[in-house]
């Protein structure tokens, strides 16, 4: 019989010679997020569990599961230090990206002082406040294994992922990965997303519950559909057209690749793993996809679909400009970005004038059948621009074994 250790129980810190940290978002996740913490694998040096502001228990769950679990690892011989959790204080989250600063540490009482880059920062006086507190067992790395952080304001998923990224570049983890607190992610299957990013076959590895009919079986018909929609928008906004699931959060990234992003830029909503990708692939990185099957449960999904729906377009169309230029006109053949403008450009002025001859002269007219030539043209060119990406673009290597950033 396999025996899986747990992250309380582990003898030996590091996972094939690379540290590994690990996110955990929550948010209202009170019944959940307590065994999410408790079951991490042997694996994780370093985890950054990140209360976006709930409203219900969530946040003592969250500190007395990491206290379960410092007592835990005393008590297996693995700590060196007490099982109490010593408190950092108040941080502050920053308002906007660009009041970001250096982080510095403080190191002899153990605890950590970070400024507004990281997403906290010490001995806040205002009311954007959050409180980080640390559990230290004396693991792999020097500091704590789990860093609790609790943001005062709600601030998205993506910005909870926000705040772990900045502390785990901080810390400079090897492989970062993303494990989201409602418990739908298996934690025996860290290793198999770990594992490209670890073995160098991509910066950025995530799960895939759709390519496999039996991977997909576990998932609501209008999940899939709506997955399905958001893989095509996705695959064409970021230009990784082999990838599938963007919406699957269990994720890891190289800290070359952390490094390389621009995590301030990043969009704080559910549309943060979507815009994750695009600038991956601006930066030249190779993603893989991770064959996972799905896994629902009790827990409760927090998208407002009437927000979500717009945000999420207006994100992708943004995002999709904005790496047709940056690969394209600033770098590179400038073919497709000038066939997107001209196709973009001629497919609204032709559906504008048509509309307005269809209210006017007619739909029959002259001038009805230019505009409407115009849009048809216009579509022409912005499916060339994209074919002409598609060709370009990296894939995803979704069987493995291709050099990191490669093309």
């Amino acid at each position: 019989m396999a025996v899986v250790l747990r992250f309380s129980e582990r003898f030996t810190s590091m996972y094939e010679g690379q540290t590994v940290g690990v996110v955990i978002p929550a948010y209202n996740e009170a019944g959940f997020v307590g065994e999410v913490i408790e079951t991490l694998p042997a694996i994780v040096d370093r985890a950054y569990v990140v209360d976006d502001c709930s409203t219900d228990d969530t946040w003592s769950e969250i500190e007395a599961a990491a206290m379960r679990v410092t007592a835990a690892a005393e008590m297996s011989g693995t700590a060196e230090s007490s099982a109490a959790p010593e408190s950092v204080g108040a941080a502050e989250s920053a308002d906007t990206a660009d009041s970001a600063g250096p982080a510095e540490s403080a190191g002899a009482a153990g605890t950590i002082e970070t400024t507004a880059e990281t997403g906290v920062s010490g001995q806040a006086t205002v009311s954007t406040a959050e409180t980080a507190t640390l559990h230290p067992d004396g693991g792999g790395l020097d500091g704590p294994p789990i860093v609790t952080v609790r943001h005062e304001r709600n601030r998205g998923v993506g910005g909870a992922i926000k705040t772990g990224y900045r502390l785990a570049s901080e810390d400079e983890l090897d492989v970062v990965a993303v494990m989201n607190g409602d418990g739908q992610m298996d934690p025996t299957l860290l290793e198999r997303i770990v594992d490209p990013v670890v073995q160098g076959h991509a910066a950025y590895a995530k799960g895939n519950r759709l390519d496999n009919p039996d991977d997909r079986a576990g998932m609501p018909s209008w999940r899939l559909f709506g997955n399905g929609v958001l893989t095509y928008l996705t695959k064409l906004v970021s230009g990784y057209w082999g990838m599938s699931d963007p919406q699957n959060g269990y994720t890891a990234i190289s800290r070359e690749a952390l490094d390389a992003i621009d995590v301030d830029r990043l969009y704080e909503g559910y549309g943060f793993c979507n815009d994750v990708l695009v600038h991956l692939n601006v930066h030249g990185f190779r993603v893989e996809d991770v064959p996972m099957p799905a896994r629902y449960g009790d827990e409760q999904s927090h998208i407002r679909y009437s927000r979500f729906v717009p945000s999420l377009s207006w994100l992708l169309l943004r995002r999709g400009l904005w790496r047709y230029r940056m690969q394209y006109a600033e770098a590179g053949p400038r073919r497709p970005y000038v066939l997107l403008l001209a196709g973009g450009l001629g497919g609204t002025v032709g559906l504008a004038t048509l509309g307005l001859a269809a209210l006017t002269v007619g739909i029959g007219s002259a001038q009805a059948a230019l505009s409407l030539l115009t849009a048809l043209l216009g579509a022409l060119f912005v499916t060339l621009a994209v074919t002409l990406d598609r060709l370009h673009s990296r894939t995803v290597d979704t069987d493995r074994y291709e050099p990191v950033g490669g093309d």
